[in-house]
């Protein structure tokens, strides 16, 4: 059975015409001019179509602005559409702003009977479950005093604690998991997940992908107004991310994935010169993002001047805390301990996949000789490359969607035997 229907929905909203300043003009004359002007038009939805079946969790992601909250809003009569149709079977309940209800004269009980009612809770049903819910909020010493006195923390647990308890058909959830504590989150998140095991129908708004990916079913990508990918959590997920790096800005702000220096402005000394370093894919295409599980490679094209030199290309890594996470050297056979002859070169540092860690690698660059070392061509932060994860189970992180921490992220082989003794089975 089909809970949730959206057909061929969009909202506009107008927007207004700022007034002008005409010098000393009167003010009614402004504000004459401004109803004259036609507004803006602007389509936060736009002829978005889906269904989400009973007992189904759907997840809906992308960037701020996007058109998500404004779905929500719809599918909770707080706003009409423009046009479409908006088809729903049972009762719903929208937690969009944790305590939106509160007074901030009223005491923590009280406070709960006035949210619940808002909520559509009976008042009887509030009395049966309002222990449970102070039990769930951890505030009870502070239950029967004015709210206003509450920290941040303890307003929010007690807001999401009443929603917790409501018991709907359908349950709209706008970012209300990232309230409280670590602790508290995880416990919200479990109270989530029971109402989905207990077969209730949720559309969940997150920028928490992690929280998306465990309790979602399947996950809708929006962008400007639009619905742009529909299907299993993991795999939306990863085009969100990918999304998300195309054309974005490095956090090592004017470094890009390539870098060229023409004759005048040349690095290196009477024996090399750098011509250009960039981040490359395996297709040879100049590249900003790498999927994680894919190798990069980091290519140095130079001019050798002076020949009959051994020179060694080498490639350091940093991460976005400015660690040096790794270099690596120009070790392949055929030029190892050869002297290189004057002509144009192009080297290239392949890093494998399933390797590098989720984030921002910046890169520094040198060709040089070893015995003795002297680096004859050297450029600092000359590249960036942007690493992202797709949530995909081949990489490092196989199921687990947490956070990941480290450095780096590789994928290594494991061998796994029974003992009870100590010896090998």
């Amino acid at each position: 059975m089909i809970d949730l229907r959206f057909d061929r929905v969009s909202k506009r909203y107008l927007i207004p015409h700022e007034a002008e300043n005409h010098g000393s003009s009167h003010p009614w004359m402004r504000k004459l001019r401004s109803l004259w002007r036609t507004p803006r038009e602007f389509w936060a939805v736009r002829e978005v179509s889906f269904e989400v079946k009973r007992g189904e969790a759907l997840g809906i992601i992308g960037h701020n602005g996007a058109g998500k909250s404004t779905i929500l809003k719809l599918l909770a009569s707080i706003t009409a559409p423009s046009a479409g149709e908006i088809t729903i079977n049972g009762r719903a309940a929208a937690l969009i702003e944790v305590g939106s209800g509160f007074h901030p004269e009223l005491t923590g009980r009280e406070n709960v009977y006035l949210s619940g009612s808002i909520l559509g809770m009976p008042r009887n049903e509030i009395g049966q479950k309002i222990e449970s819910i102070i039990d769930f909020a951890e505030i009870r010493e502070f239950i029967d005093i004015p709210v206003k006195r509450y920290s941040s923390g303890m307003y929010v647990r007690l807001g999401f604690a009443i929603a917790a308890h409501l018991e709907p058909e359908i349950l709209l959830l706008d970012e209300v998991l990232a309230v409280g504590d670590m602790a508290f989150q995880r416990k919200c998140l479990d109270r989530v997940r029971a109402l989905r095991q207990a077969g209730r129908t949720i559309v969940f708004i997150s920028h928490d992908l992690n929280a998306v990916e465990a309790l979602c079913d399947r996950v809708l990508l929006m962008q400007r107004g639009e619905v742009i990918a529909d299907g299993p959590p993991g795999e939306v997920i990863g085009q969100y991310k990918a999304l998300a790096t195309k054309g974005t800005t490095s956090p090592f702000s004017g470094i890009g994935a390539v870098r060229e220096w023409r004759d005048l402005d040349v690095r290196g000394d009477r024996v090399v010169r750098l011509r250009r370093v960039r981040v490359c894919g395996e297709d040879g295409a100049t590249m900003s993002a790498v999927d994680i599980r894919h190798p990069v490679g980091i290519e140095i094209t130079y001019d050798v001047l002076e020949g009959g030199h051994v020179l060694v290309p080498t490639v350091h890594f940093f991460n976005e805390a400015r660690l040096h996470v790794f270099g690596v050297l120009d070790l392949e056979p055929e030029w190892q301990g050869r002297p290189k002859s004057a002509g144009r070169y192009v080297s290239t540092a392949w890093i494998p996949g399933n390797f590098l860690a989720e984030g921002c690698m910046i890169v520094d660059t040198d060709v040089a000789t070893l015995a003795p070392f002297e680096a004859h061509a050297y450029e600092k932060d000359v590249v960036t490359v942007r690493v992202f994860d797709p949530m995909s189970v081949d990489s490092a992180r196989g199921e687990y969607t947490g956070p990941f921490p480290g450095v780096v992220r590789p994928l290594v082989r494991w061998n796994t035997y029974v003992s009870c003794d100590g010896s090998r089975t």
